[in-house]
């Protein structure tokens, strides 16, 4: 059960590498950017006015999101790690032949 909890959470944070990338790609830059992409005018915005300043919080708070999640699961994995070395095997994994 730990285990597919484990994945599951690596899962969340890949889709979470995923969306920041997006969401830093998806601003306004000094040059035209990803929008000029899609056809839109540098002067547009699909969300508003204040795009730009909502799309800076987000990523920001993406970002606080993301460095909490690697620190997490970094001693997530350490603390997996020590318990399976700890555990060690029931049963040599090899015989001794002679």
């Amino acid at each position: 059960m730990m285990t597919f909890i484990y994945f599951l959470t690596i899962s969340l944070f890949l889709l979470l590498c995923v969306l920041l990338c997006f969401v830093i790609l998806i601003q306004e830059s000094k040059s035209s950017g990803l929008g000029a992409s899609f056809g839109g005018d540098s002067g547009e915005s699909v969300f508003g006015t204040s795009t730009a300043e909502v799309l800076k919080k987000f990523t920001a708070w993406l970002a606080v999101i993301f460095l909490a999640s690697c620190i997490l699961l970094s001693l997530w994995t350490a603390a997996l790690a020590r318990s399976k070395v700890s555990s060690g095997p029931t049963e040599p994994l090899m015989e001794r032949v002679e």
